[in-house]
C-alpha cells in the first residue's frame, strides 16, 4: 500500500487535526493525588489514527482509542487522501 494513502478516514492531514483538539488530563500534587484541576495536553500528529469533519466539528480518534472533539476550521477542508 502507498504510504501516502491513509488506511483510515482522514478528512484533514494529521498535523492539522492534531492542532485542533486537546486531551484533558487531571493535575496531581507531589504525592500523586488528584487536585481536581484539569489541563489541556496537546495531541501529536503521530497519535492521530483518523479524523472526520462534520460541519464545524472535528472528531479525532487517537492510536490509543481516545475520541477527541474540537472545532473545525471554516471552509472546505483540504483532503488528506491522495498523493501529494
Amino acid at each position: 500500500m502507498d504510504e501516502k494513502t491513509p488506511q483510515h478516514r482522514m478528512d484533514l492531514p494529521a498535523d492539522v487535526a492534531a492542532k485542533l483538539v486537546n486531551r484533558v488530563d487531571i493535575e496531581r500534587d507531589k504525592d500523586g493525588t488528584p487536585t481536581g484541576e484539569e489541563f489541556a495536553v496537546e495531541v501529536t500528529p503521530a497519535e492521530v489514527l483518523s479524523n472526520t469533519v462534520r460541519g464545524d466539528v472535528i472528531t479525532v480518534i487517537t492510536t490509543d482509542g481516545q475520541k477527541l472533539v474540537g472545532k473545525a476550521p471554516k471552509g472546505k477542508p483540504a483532503k488528506a487522501q491522495g498523493g501529494e
